[in-house]
């Protein structure tokens, strides 16, 4: 499984399309082969701080993911909205059996 974590820092005045942006991105993303989960976040220290945490069964639908062409707009309409560049970490995990 990968797993993806990122954020983004909205200005205050774009805090509200940030929002929406974000969770169209992530109710379209859902829908998507080999999404087992895609999520965003409201960062308690920071409120302006969304924390996007993501799922998906492997790099190959990772990697359709990023070449979907609504995903590439999200990411190009919020880089004028941030108060600073985006976030991004991807990880190769495996579930752990915990007795």
């Amino acid at each position: 499984m990968i797993v993806v974590t990122g954020d983004a820092i909205a200005k205050p005045e774009t805090f509200d399309e940030v929002r929406r942006l974000s969770l169209e991105h992530v109710h379209r993303s859902r829908t998507e082969p080999g999404c087992i989960s895609h999520a965003v976040h409201i960062d308690c220290e920071n409120p302006l701080r969304f924390v996007f945490v993501e799922q998906w069964v492997d790099g190959r639908a990772l990697m359709a993911h990023f070449q979907v062409p609504a995903s590439r707009e999200f990411v190009k309409a919020l880089r004028g909205m941030l108060s600073e560049p985006s976030t991004i970490q991807i990880y190769d995990a495996a579930s752990l059996q915990m007795p």
